[in-house]
């Protein structure tokens, strides 16, 4: 299947590690020209190295999203390297483990401003393109929203306002042509989840406790299986599909987990 995606220019969040990550690779495999923006980590250079090697067309931007003028940046340094943006992938965040007990309410503002405000913030500045492009919108959120986890107030909060966002914005954007959705993970196989693991003092019993508790197969999401969604999402094939939240968990959220 044509996705429709080739030399558009896609601006992806966190776009060089775990979700992020495939979703650019999933992209570039569609003759997309993904823009990386991610804080500089050298597994961040690695990877760009990595797809500079195997001939990958690109950009990578190393940038933090701390500040409004660093979302603007980001998306000014876009148009001036690729001239347009076709589509912004939300991505990019993290499960800091700021809970009721264990925060305070300092903590959970600024984990407000680590997993939630930056998606408006990238959203705001790169309207005025995505309308010219009547683009797309792709928020990654999370099952935490809907489930709760425990000792994660601020990044629950934050992913229930990225899916309350994503209806929202698809409802004002219906005069732009534009299209906004949400994918929800939940177990999903990526070097941040496998470093939360390792912090457990059996992290073999928790992982097997967690795979009984997905219904599909009993395993982990792969980040390809997120990006595979999500360049549907991004492209034409899904060009009637706004304000949804997809669920791709094997079934975690909505099927009965205690399935054996």
């Amino acid at each position: 299947m044509d996705l429709g995606l080739k030399d558009k220019v896609i601006l992806i969040t966190g776009g060089a590690e775990g979700i992020g990550g495939a979703i650019t690779e999933a992209c570039i495999r569609e003759g997309a020209v993904p823009v990386i923006v991610n804080a500089d980590a050298p597994a961040v250079q690695q990877f760009a190295g990595d797809l500079r090697a195997r001939g990958a067309v690109f950009e990578l931007l190393t940038t933090y999203l701390a500040t409004p003028d660093d979302c603007r940046a980001a998306v000014e340094e876009t148009l001036r390297r690729r001239g347009r943006i076709d589509a912004l992938v939300n991505n990019a965040g993290v499960n800091d483990k700021v809970g009721l007990e264990s925060g305070n309410p300092h903590d959970f503002l600024r984990s407000i401003e680590k997993n939630l405000w930056h998606y408006y913030a990238m959203a705001h500045y790169a309207l005025p393109a995505l309308k010219q492009a009547r683009g797309s919108i792709l928020n990654i959120a999370s099952k935490t929203a809907l489930t709760g986890q425990g000792g994660t107030s601020g990044y629950a909060a934050a992913k229930g306002g990225q899916l309350a966002l994503t209806r929202e914005w698809a409802v004002e954007l219906l005069p732009c042509g534009i299209r906004v959705n949400a994918i929800v993970p939940s177990e999903v196989a990526t070097p941040q989840y496998q470093r939360w693991i390792a912090t457990f003092p059996d992290a073999e019993a928790k992982m097997q406790a967690i795979l009984s508790k997905i219904p599909l197969e009993q395993r982990m999401t792969q980040p390809e299986e997120i990006a595979a969604m999500a360049v549907f999402l991004l492209s034409s094939q899904s060009g009637h599909t706004t304000g949804q939240h997809i669920f791709v968990d094997g079934g975690y959220v909505h099927l009965d987990r205690a399935i054996s």
